[in-house]
């Protein structure tokens, strides 16, 4: 039995540049990190004594003979990719809801092919997980996806991506200290909108929209470069963060019409009324998490605001998708 935990991640500037369709032609830039909330992978060699080969539990069960049978796209295709042949029982469970703007599937994906890998007795790198997982999601089950999300599920921290024209892809950790770090941290505010979407019909549209979109996406990266530099300034800028979220924002909302609601505003409103200096709608959009800079003093003002929302308390962490358990 092998059991893998991936982080989920925080998309905090760059998203929309992370596209294929996006960075091919100008090149894409990210700063995310990933936080101490994961998805939970156990897979086993399923015994031969049923009637049926492939055993797989998420929110509902498959209990089927044939690849082709399996109803959950990245295990039918994480199971094709890597040519595991034998019987195979999956279960998978998760700290946060599916759907919900934090590198869900992408965690998903990485963490059962990594399961799948120790299975088989082979030890892969971090980049190996990404990559291959970009492959099932993007070219395999065609979901519209970015190419940020494999890369933080699998290599966890607080990192700038660089994604280039030539579809190379770097990630460069944030050595940025451990004052700053605990700042950055002790100053965000994560709040579940209860609102879950299917993150790739929202995608699809900024997909298809983004050749329209050049200037508002050269901007993003221009914005995700000064929130860079802030990050390597001195400490006392670190509020800066809070007003480039909020610039951010601004012109993400603007991508397509389906990335915020009246609803969603509402809550980013309160939370600026209330002391916050910027925020953002996490993910592809549509409902799930949001994230608000709010300095500490401000802190309570926005939970009394906002009490109508689950705050989730939550730490950065810098593992990436690790196997926890271990037993052939």
């Amino acid at each position: 039995m092998i059991i893998t935990r991936t982080p989920f991640r925080i998309s905090f500037f760059g998203g929309g540049t992370d596209y294929p369709v996006f960075y091919r032609k100008y090149g894409g830039l990210v700063l995310n990190v990933t936080i101490d909330k994961y998805c939970y992978i156990t897979v086993r060699r399923y015994p031969p004594f049923f009637d049926h080969k492939y055993h797989i539990r998420y929110s509902i069960r498959e209990m089927v003979n044939e690849i082709d049978q399996i109803q959950h796209p990245s295990v039918r295709e994480c199971i094709r990719f890597t040519g595991y042949k034998d019987g195979i029982e999956v279960v998978h469970t998760g700290d946060l809801p599916a759907r919900s703007g934090i590198g869900s599937s992408s965690a998903f994906t990485v963490g059962l092919l990594h399961a799948i890998y120790a299975l088989e007795g082979r030890m892969v790198t971090k980049r190996k997980l990404a990559v291959d997982a970009i492959k099932v999601e993007q070219e395999m089950i065609h979901e519209n996806v970015g190419s940020q999300d494999q890369f933080a599920a699998a290599f966890g921290g607080l990192n700038r991506m660089d994604f280039s024209t030539d579809g190379s892809i770097w990630v460069t950790p944030m050595t940025i200290g451990a004052e700053k770090i605990q700042k950055l941290q002790s100053s965000l505010m994560f709040y579940f909108t209860g609102l879950s979407r299917n993150a790739s019909d929202i995608a699809a549209q900024q997909i298809k929209a983004t050749p329209d979109k050049t200037k508002e996406l050269l901007y993003m990266k221009e914005i995700t470069e000064e929130a860079i530099s802030v990050l390597n300034g001195p400490v006392e800028r670190l509020n800066d963060i809070g007003a480039l979220l909020h610039e951010s924002w601004k012109i993400k909302k603007g991508l397509t019409s389906q990335i915020s609601t009246g609803f969603i505003d509402d809550i980013y409103e309160t939370a600026i009324k209330n002391g916050a200096i910027g925020g953002k709608l996490c993910g592809a959009g549509g409902g799930g998490f949001m994230i608000f800079y709010v300095p500490p003093p401000s802190q309570e003002k926005v939970k009394n605001a906002l009490k109508h929302l689950l705050l989730v308390p939550f730490r950065f962490e810098s593992l990436g998708s690790h196997v926890i358990f271990y037993a052939t």
